[in-house]
């Protein structure tokens, strides 16, 4: 990798690199690949903004999951312009009367980027959402180590179990999921919303081949999941592969706040980063959390107070191609005229 460590103070140069940094973090993950974000350049710094208009009111109505796609997201960015030589300092929430506003992202010098940033920056472009079955292989116990101290960083949890008879009793709480979300009507027009054709020019969601479909069967993929109550079918699917990976892990929080939220997302960015980095792959199974009385009864099983976030399963998959992504372009919020090109802000820590 090539990187620019001067610390010029020409303004175009700093635009384009930061730029390049907004380009990294685009490659986060998000509930149905929907890419709840958007981002404003200003002069030395980087605002990192909610879109609501991306959000899903059934599946996610407190924006709980948007909120912590942003995290991901904040923290691609700050990895992005850590291996720029960039040194960050981070404003999480910075203004309570604007809570689009997830965080302020500013240039406070030259950064020298460590083996360990750069592993992981080098894995934003190869880290997948896979959703087939993986192989029968033990994670390196260094990796999940080294998982723990990541989530702790941010004051985050992380329980992971490779223990048959535990996994057994989460797929059953994925298994119940999965039939109660596919009866519900709203959610399935909902999740259809963000389905497409392999062939689709679309740069967002999920084209059919995510999920393992050829292309034919991708064209009637939106139908067939907005029409016909597809539970039975896809819990079995999706008890299979619970059971059948060799770790399921939880992340979660001690409260349930849009900062929590965010500093979830930054764990989770590290875990999979860190994943993808070491031959692993991992998916999401967060049904049990999607459901209320689900995701409590999830806590209680793993022994832990506070909020479960993220359901994973770890493992090594085939290779599977990438979602698409919009182009920065399409998400960038550009300055209205007479706006300034920078806050300074007073007193910075």
């Amino acid at each position: 990798m090539n990187v620019y460590c001067s610390t010029s103070p020409n303004a175009n140069r700093l635009h384009d690199r930061l730029l390049k940094a907004v380009e990294s973090a685009t490659s986060a993950p998000s509930s149905h690949n929907t890419q709840p974000w958007k981002f404003q350049i200003l002069q030395d710094r980087i605002e990192l903004h909610a879109d609501r208009s991306r959000r899903l009111p059934v599946v996610d109505p407190m924006d709980r999951a948007l909120t912590i796609s942003c995290g991901a997201a904040l923290d691609h960015l700050c990895l992005a312009m850590h291996c720029d030589c960039l040194s960050t300092m981070v404003r999480v929430l910075p203004e309570s009367e604007n809570p689009d506003l997830l965080a302020r992202v500013i240039v406070s010098g030259p950064h020298i980027p460590s083996d360990e940033e750069r592993m992981m920056y080098d894995a934003i472009p190869k880290r997948r959402t896979n959703r087939a079955p993986f192989k029968e292989e033990p994670i390196d116990p260094q990796v999940k180590t080294d998982w723990l101290h990541d989530a702790a960083e941010h004051r985050c949890w992380l329980d992971m179990t490779e223990d048959k008879e535990e996994q057994h009793e989460i797929a059953d709480l994925i298994d119940y999921g999965d039939r109660k979300q596919a009866s519900n009507k709203a959610f399935r027009h909902e999740l259809a919303q963000w389905v497409h054709s392999n062939n689709s020019p679309r740069t967002d969601g999920m084209p059919g081949y995510s999920h393992g479909f050829g292309d034919l069967a991708s064209r009637f993929g939106r139908i067939m999941i907005r029409t016909f109550d597809w539970g039975d079918g896809q819990a079995a699917k999706d008890r299979q592969l619970a059971e059948g990976s060799p770790m399921l892990a939880v992340m979660g929080t001690n409260e349930d706040t849009p900062q929590a939220w965010i500093a979830c997302g930054q764990a989770l960015s590290r875990m999979l980063l860190r994943g993808t980095a070491h031959g692993l792959d991992a998916s999401f199974m967060n049904q049990p959390i999607e459901i209320d009385a689900l995701r409590f009864q999830l806590a209680d099983l793993m022994d832990d107070d506070g909020f479960p976030q993220i359901l994973l399963r770890w493992g090594k998959g085939k290779p599977v191609r990438p979602t698409p992504r919009r182009p920065v372009k399409e998400i960038l919020i550009r300055r209205r005229v007479g706006e300034s090109r920078g806050r300074r802000e007073k007193n910075p820590e």
